[in-house]
Protein backbone atom coordinates (compact mmCIF):
# COMPACT_ATOMS: atom_id res chain seq x y z
CA UNK A 1 0.00 0.00 0.00
CA UNK A 2 3.09 2.14 0.71
CA UNK A 3 4.18 1.65 -2.37
CA UNK A 4 0.87 2.21 -4.36
CA UNK A 5 0.05 5.60 -3.20
CA UNK A 6 3.65 7.33 -4.21
CA UNK A 7 3.18 5.56 -7.49
CA UNK A 8 -0.53 7.04 -8.09
CA UNK A 9 0.46 10.32 -7.15
CA UNK A 10 3.09 10.22 -9.77
CA UNK A 11 1.00 8.81 -12.36
CA UNK A 12 -1.72 11.70 -11.20
CA UNK A 13 0.77 13.95 -11.71
CA UNK A 14 2.13 13.53 -14.97
CA UNK A 15 -1.73 12.90 -16.08
CA UNK A 16 -2.52 16.00 -15.21
CA UNK A 17 0.73 17.53 -16.20
CA UNK A 18 0.67 15.77 -20.04
CA UNK A 19 -3.31 17.31 -20.33
CA UNK A 20 -2.85 20.85 -19.41
CA UNK A 21 0.10 21.42 -21.01
CA UNK A 22 -1.71 21.23 -24.79
CA UNK A 23 -0.72 24.29 -26.63
CA UNK A 24 -3.04 25.78 -29.12
CA UNK A 25 -2.13 27.72 -32.11
CA UNK A 26 -3.61 30.98 -32.35
CA UNK A 27 -3.77 32.88 -35.37
CA UNK A 28 -1.93 36.20 -35.41
CA UNK A 29 -4.92 39.08 -35.63
CA UNK A 30 -5.13 39.71 -39.41
CA UNK A 31 -4.24 43.58 -39.60
CA UNK A 32 -5.64 45.49 -42.40
CA UNK A 33 -3.59 48.56 -44.03
CA UNK A 34 -4.87 51.92 -43.08
CA UNK A 35 -5.86 53.74 -45.92
CA UNK A 36 -4.32 57.06 -45.82
CA UNK A 37 -4.75 60.72 -47.62
CA UNK A 38 -1.81 62.72 -48.92
CA UNK A 39 -0.88 66.39 -47.65
CA UNK A 40 1.75 68.51 -49.22
CA UNK A 41 2.58 71.95 -48.26
CA UNK A 42 4.55 74.23 -49.75
CA UNK A 43 5.71 77.25 -48.16
CA UNK A 44 7.93 79.95 -50.26
CA UNK A 45 7.46 84.15 -51.03
CA UNK A 46 7.55 85.79 -53.71
CA UNK A 47 8.26 89.04 -51.93
CA UNK A 48 11.47 91.03 -51.17
CA UNK A 49 11.35 90.68 -47.03
CA UNK A 50 15.52 91.77 -47.32
CA UNK A 51 14.97 94.30 -44.64
CA UNK A 52 12.13 92.64 -42.53
CA UNK A 53 14.42 91.33 -39.27
CA UNK A 54 11.07 89.93 -37.44
CA UNK A 55 11.35 86.24 -36.13
CA UNK A 56 8.90 83.50 -37.72
CA UNK A 57 7.31 80.73 -37.28
CA UNK A 58 5.46 78.19 -39.50
CA UNK A 59 2.99 75.44 -38.55
CA UNK A 60 1.24 73.66 -40.81
CA UNK A 61 -2.63 72.73 -39.82
CA UNK A 62 -4.84 70.14 -39.80
CA UNK A 63 -8.29 70.16 -38.47
CA UNK A 64 -11.07 67.77 -38.44
CA UNK A 65 -13.63 69.83 -36.32
CA UNK A 66 -14.03 67.57 -33.84
CA UNK A 67 -10.70 66.25 -32.56
CA UNK A 68 -7.79 68.92 -31.70
CA UNK A 69 -6.70 69.99 -34.19
CA UNK A 70 -2.69 69.35 -35.87
CA UNK A 71 -0.59 72.20 -35.28
CA UNK A 72 3.35 71.75 -35.87
CA UNK A 73 5.79 74.25 -36.06
CA UNK A 74 7.88 73.24 -39.02
CA UNK A 75 9.85 76.78 -39.55
CA UNK A 76 11.44 79.35 -37.79
CA UNK A 77 13.14 82.05 -39.26
CA UNK A 78 13.42 85.91 -39.87
CA UNK A 79 10.83 87.18 -42.35
CA UNK A 80 13.83 88.31 -44.91
CA UNK A 81 14.76 84.57 -44.62
CA UNK A 82 11.99 82.67 -46.09
CA UNK A 83 12.70 81.17 -48.94
CA UNK A 84 11.86 82.18 -52.60
CA UNK A 85 10.11 79.98 -55.11
CA UNK A 86 13.10 78.12 -56.88
CA UNK A 87 13.88 77.25 -52.91
CA UNK A 88 10.18 76.17 -51.58
CA UNK A 89 10.01 74.39 -48.56
CA UNK A 90 7.85 71.01 -49.15
CA UNK A 91 6.36 68.99 -46.41
CA UNK A 92 4.06 65.90 -46.81
CA UNK A 93 1.83 64.54 -44.21
CA UNK A 94 0.26 61.73 -44.45
CA UNK A 95 -3.46 61.43 -42.15
CA UNK A 96 -6.11 58.63 -41.86
CA UNK A 97 -8.75 58.51 -44.60
CA UNK A 98 -11.68 58.21 -42.04
CA UNK A 99 -13.96 59.99 -44.32
CA UNK A 100 -13.77 63.97 -42.71
CA UNK A 101 -13.28 66.80 -44.55
CA UNK A 102 -10.11 69.11 -43.26
CA UNK A 103 -9.01 72.24 -42.54
CA UNK A 104 -5.87 72.11 -43.85
CA UNK A 105 -3.10 74.70 -43.89
CA UNK A 106 -0.28 77.09 -42.52
CA UNK A 107 -0.49 79.08 -39.44
CA UNK A 108 1.98 81.47 -38.35
CA UNK A 109 3.06 84.08 -35.58
CA UNK A 110 5.55 86.97 -36.31
CA UNK A 111 7.25 88.39 -33.27
CA UNK A 112 5.79 91.69 -31.91
CA UNK A 113 3.61 91.22 -34.82
CA UNK A 114 0.75 88.58 -34.26
CA UNK A 115 -0.52 85.28 -35.67
CA UNK A 116 -2.31 84.86 -38.81
CA UNK A 117 -2.49 81.94 -41.43
CA UNK A 118 -3.43 80.88 -44.62
CA UNK A 119 -5.87 77.53 -44.61
CA UNK A 120 -8.04 75.43 -47.25
CA UNK A 121 -10.13 72.74 -47.67
CA UNK A 122 -9.72 69.02 -48.25
CA UNK A 123 -12.90 67.60 -49.13
CA UNK A 124 -14.08 63.96 -47.38
CA UNK A 125 -13.53 62.19 -50.80
CA UNK A 126 -10.44 64.06 -51.87
CA UNK A 127 -7.04 61.30 -51.36
CA UNK A 128 -4.61 64.10 -51.60
CA UNK A 129 -4.37 67.57 -51.70
CA UNK A 130 -1.14 70.24 -52.37
CA UNK A 131 -1.30 73.57 -49.93
CA UNK A 132 0.48 75.83 -51.47
CA UNK A 133 1.34 79.36 -50.07
CA UNK A 134 3.17 81.90 -51.54
CA UNK A 135 3.54 84.10 -48.02
CA UNK A 136 2.91 87.82 -48.63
Amino acid sequence: MKRLLPAALLILAATCLITSCKKEKVQPPVTHPTATRTLRFILYTNQDFSNDTHNISFSLHIDDGITAPFDSVVYTAQVKDIPDHAHQLEFEKKVPDDGKALTVGFTYYIQNVGYSWHLDTIASNEKSKVIEYPFL
